[in-house]
């Protein structure tokens, strides 16, 4: 939804800049290839976020089913970590070998 409200702004901006402005057609085909990529890259920049989002949330979830997963070629689990959810890393437990280590969830696969 909020794609089509941006459109909508988009295109509503191309039309003012159309009738209400005296730039040459070079002038307004450079202003709109600038928006054009900046509202591209910033959707690019969306879609990567929200499935960066989804791979440390899937992991998490893993970890919650108490089952294995890497990170950063270590082998995280319930018995040896502990997670912090509000910074969503895996910290290690007391009397283990990991006591002490701090793994970022973003970094599991």
């Amino acid at each position: 939804m909020a794609y089509i409200a941006g459109f909508v702004i988009v295109g509503f901006f191309f039309l003012a800049l159309h009738y209400f402005t005296e730039l040459t057609k070079y002038q307004k085909s450079l202003i709109t290839a600038v928006v054009l990529a900046i509202v591209l890259s910033a959707i690019a920049y969306n879609i990567y976020s929200t499935s960066q989002r989804e791979k440390m949330l899937n992991a998490v979830m893993k970890y919650n089913q108490n089952k294995t997963i890497i990170c950063d070629g270590i082998e995280v689990n319930n018995e040896n970590y502990t997670l912090s959810i509000g910074t969503y890393t895996f910290i290690g437990k007391e009397n283990t070998p990991n006591y002490g280590r701090m793994i970022s969830a973003s970094t599991c696969e």
